[in-house]
Formats: structure tokens, C-alpha cells, sequence
């Protein structure tokens, strides 16, 4: 069985888990050092570019209060990767039954991706009760969850995919929403720039969205 209790703990430290693309490795621990110091602690490092995996290692071990995770996971040799690099979590946009198969025996937790009320039940099924809703926007967003939440309520959601920090407070609103993943915490532009005291900014910013999140 997957081990709800440990993602649970992860996702619930954060109102916003910002998902990052790093393409030149020395970005990595500056940028964590500034999303840590704006008080999001939690980070998930996308499989998008060759440097990721170093990314996360560096962040593991020069960021030590950093929750560091790697996100884009499609396939088990990239899980397998993943557990290598000694990273919290992973996270797939999807949920595929090899995935899923290798997962089970995996030490880092995963959350899988959903995007239809048919693909959440089928997750339950294997034991998880905490997914991310992907694409959010273009799946339905806000109106999906809601419709999701009676049905199906041990299901609850990381959205992620076209969310910003107005759509996040609505969604943070959601019973069935324990956060969201979004991008615009480390603009690539910023990063570009290593424009840290900004991606700061913008994580402090995040941490007044749940409690103004709109009822």
C-alpha cells in the first residue's frame, strides 16, 4: 500500500508547491535557498532537462530545509532514478499500472496524476488517497473538484497546470484541496537572471493565499 501518511505530511506544509524547470544546474541551490527563505520549503524539480537529477541531489544535500521532490515522472526507470537522488517525493502527470506496479515497492512516495473521476477511482483502487489533478485548467478546475468531492471523497488534490495566484486562492478553497502546484514561483526569466530576491518575494507571497482563500 502507498504511504498516505508521508505525501500527506509533505503536501500539507505548503499552500503552493512551486513546480521548476532547471536547465543550468548552479541555478539550483540559489533558487531553493530563495523559495526556502520566502518560506516555501517545499519544491518539486521537474525531469524535463538533463540537470535535473544532479538539481535535486544539490538541493538534498546544500539546502538541508528544502523538501525537495522530482515531478514529470513517466516510467519506472525514471522512479528508480529519482530514489538515487535521495528525493523526498515524485510526482507523474499521470498514473500508468507499470508506474503505479513500481511505485508499490518504491521507498519515495509518489503522486500520481488524474484528470477524470474514472482515472481518480482507478488510483483509490491501488490505496492512494492523495493524487494531482493534471492539466487543472484544461480538465475542468475548480468546477471538476467540486463536482469530484461528493462522489469520491477520499480523494484529495494537488491541482496543478495553469494556475495562478487568484485561481489558487479559489481552489485553496476547495474541502478536496490540500494545495496547488504552480510555476510562477520561479519564473524562468528570474531564474535566468538569478533574480533571487524576487522568487523570494514570490513565495512569501503564497503564504497569505490560504488564509485568504475565498470562501
Amino acid at each position: 500500500m502507498p504511504d498516505n501518511s508521508a505525501i500527506a505530511t509533505i503536501l500539507s506544509q505548503v499552500a503552493v508547491i512551486p513546480v521548476i524547470m532547471i536547465e543550468d544546474v548552479a541555478h539550483a541551490v540559489p533558487l531553493a535557498r530563495a523559495l526556502v527563505a520566502g518560506g516555501v520549503n517545499v519544491l518539486e524539480i521537474t525531469l524535463r532537462t538533463e540537470v535535473a537529477l544532479e538539481a535535486i541531489r544539490r538541493i538534498r544535500d546544500e539546502v538541508p530545509d528544502a523538501v525537495v521532490g522530482a515531478g514529470t515522472v513517466l516510467t519506472p526507470a525514471q522512479l528508480e532514478d529519482v530514489v538515487t537522488t535521495g528525493a523526498a517525493f515524485a510526482v507523474s502527470p499521470g498514473a500508468t499500472p507499470t508506474l503505479l506496479d513500481a511505485a508499490a515497492g518504491s521507498p519515495v512516495p509518489l503522486l500520481p496524476g488524474a484528470a477524470t473521476a474514472s482515472e481518480v477511482m482507478a488510483i483509490l483502487e491501488r490505496g492512494y488517497t492523495y493524487m494531482k489533478l493534471f492539466p487543472a485548467e484544461a480538465a475542468g478546475g475548480i468546477a471538476l473538484l467540486s463536482a469530484l468531492a461528493s462522489p469520491l471523497p477520499a480523494a484529495h488534490f494537488c491541482p496543478t497546470g495553469g494556475i495562478d495566484p487568484e485561481k489558487a486562492r479559489r481552489y485553496l478553497a476547495l474541502s478536496n484541496v490540500v494545495c496547488v502546484g504552480g510555476s510562477w514561483l520561479a519564473p524562468r526569466e528570474a531564474i535566468r537572471d538569478g533574480d533571487w530576491q524576487r522568487i523570494t518575494e514570490l513565495a512569501r507571497a503564497t503564504l497569505r493565499l490560504k488564509n485568504s482563500a475565498i470562501q
